[in-house]
C-alpha cells in the first residue's frame, strides 16, 4: 500500500508530513518506556539490552516480509503492512518507529514509496495500522481466557481488522487531497474490499510469528506480559493457586535474545535473499485499485528512480535472482543496522534519563 509521489497533492502531504513527524516524535518518547519498563536505572538497562535488537529485528523482518508478495483475487496481490506485528511483538510506540524505518529504508534506498508521500505512508502504513491493531488486541486479552493461545488469536484479529483500517485511512486522505476526480464510494468500496483479503494474509503471518516467538521467548513478547497463569495445586482434589516462590535469580545468559535474534535475522535473510523471488508479480492492492478507478493519472516519477537498489534490483546485475536476491540482502542488513542504532539510541537516553546522576542532588 506504498503511496507514490502525485497521488496526494503537496498541500495535503505537507499536513500529513507534520502529523507523521508528531506521530514519530511522540512514539520515540513512548519507546522510551517500553523499552525501559521499569523507572529504575539498572532495570532499564536490562530491559533496553533484551528488547532494543529485538526491534531492529522486527524492523528488518518486517522488511523482508514485505518482499513476499502473496496472490489475492483477479490479478492482485498483497504484502504484510507490519504493524500489529511491530505493536505486539515490541509495543505500539516501537512497533510505528519499527514500520516507519522500514518505510523509510524502502523510500530512500528503494524507490518504493514516494519522497513527498513519505508522511502519508507513515500515517497510514505505521500510525493507523499500529493504533488500531493494539487497540483491538488489547481489547481481545482482556476478554479472553488469560492464557498463551488468547494472544495468537488476538494478534491474527487485530492484524486482520489493521489492513482494511489503513484502506479507508487512505481513503479518507485522497478525498481531501486527491489529484483526480473519481468517485470515492467506488474507491472506498475497491480498497476496503481488496484489503480486507489481503488483512488475511496479514492476519495469517502475524499470528504465525508471534505464535513461533512465544513459543521459545514469551517474556520478549510485549503483548504476552502478564499472560502466563499461575501454578496449579491439586489438595484434596480441588485446583489451588500454589504458593509464591521466593525470587530466583536468571542466569544473564538465560535471558539473553541471542539466539532468538540470531534465528530471526538468519529467517529474514533467506526469506529477503530466496523466497522473494518467487513472490507474486501481480500489482498490490492499492496499485490495482489506482488503475481501475484513475487514481494513478498524475502519479509521478520517484525521486530516487536512479537509485542503485530502485525497484529491489542491483543496478548493472542482470541475472534477475541474484540481483533481487542481493538488493533483499542488503535491504535487511541496512534496516537491522538503522533500527538497532535508533533503539539503542532510544534506550541510552532511557537510561541516562532514569540514572541516579542525572537525579539533582538537592531533590
Amino acid at each position: 500500500m506504498h503511496v507514490p509521489d502525485g497521488f496526494i497533492n503537496a498541500p495535503v502531504s505537507a499536513v500529513a508530513g507534520v502529523v507523521a513527524a508528531g506521530a514519530v516524535a511522540v512514539s520515540l518518547r513512548g519507546a522510551r518506556r517500553e523499552q525501559g519498563g521499569t523507572s529504575r536505572a539498572s532495570e532499564a538497562e536490562r530491559g533496553g539490552e533484551r528488547t532494543a535488537p529485538l526491534a531492529g529485528l522486527v524492523a528488518a523482518f518486517i522488511f523482508a516480509v514485505q518482499m513476499l508478495n502473496f496472490p489475492v483475487a483477479a490479478g492482485t496481490s498483497g504484502h504484510l503492512l507490519g504493524g500489529a506485528l511491530a505493536a505486539i511483538l515490541v509495543g505500539p510506540y516501537t512497533g510505528v518507529l519499527c514500520v516507519s524505518v522500514v518505510l523509510l529504508m524502502q523510500g530512500i534506498l528503494f524507490a518504493d514509496g514516494g519522497l513527498t508521500a513519505l508522511g502519508v505512508n507513515i500515517s497510514i502504513m505505521a500510525v493507523v495500522t499500529t493504533v488500531v491493531a493494539y487497540a483491538v488486541f488489547r481489547g481481545l486479552v482482556k476478554v479472553l481466557p488469560r492464557k498463551r493461545r488468547s494472544v495468537t488469536v488476538s494478534a491474527f484479529v487485530a492484524a486482520l481488522v489493521s489492513v482494511p483500517a489503513a484502506a479507508a485511512a487512505f481513503t479518507f486522505v485522497y478525498a481531501i487531497g486527491g489529484t483526480t476526480d473519481v468517485p470515492l464510494g467506488s474507491v472506498l468500496t475497491a480498497m476496503v474490499g481488496v484489503h480486507t483479503l489481503i488483512g488475511i494474509g496479514e492476519a495469517a503471518i502475524t499470528a504465525a510469528t508471534v505464535g513461533a516467538v512465544i513459543a521459545v521467548r514469551p517474556d520478549l513478547v510485549h503483548g504476552a506480559r502478564g499472560m502466563t497463569a499461575p501454578l496449579k495445586l491439586r489438595v484434596n482434589g480441588e485446583l489451588v493457586d500454589a504458593p509464591a516462590a521466593g525470587p530466583t535469580p536468571v542466569p544473564v545468559a538465560a535471558r539473553s535474545p541471542r539466539k532468538l535474534i540470531l534465528a530471526g535475522l538468519g529467517t529474514s535473510l533467506l526469506l529477503a535473499g530466496v523466497v522473494s523471488f518467487y513472490a507474486s508479480a501481480n500489482p498490490d492492492g492499492l496499485e490495482k485499485v489506482a488503475a481501475d478507478k484513475g487514481i494513478d493519472a498524475k502519479a509521478e516519477d520517484h525521486a530516487a528512480a536512479d537509485s542503485p537498489l530502485a525497484d529491489y534490483g542491483v543496478q548493472g546485475l542482470t541475472d534477475a535472482r541474484l540481483s533481487g536476491g542481493l538488493a533483499g540482502v542488503i535491504g535487511v542488513g541496512v534496516t537491522v543496522v538503522a533500527g538497532t542504532g535508533i533503539f539503542w539510541a532510544v534506550r541510552r537516553r532511557r537510561v541516562e534519563a532514569t540514572s541516579p546522576s542525572s537525579v539533582p542532588e538537592n531533590a
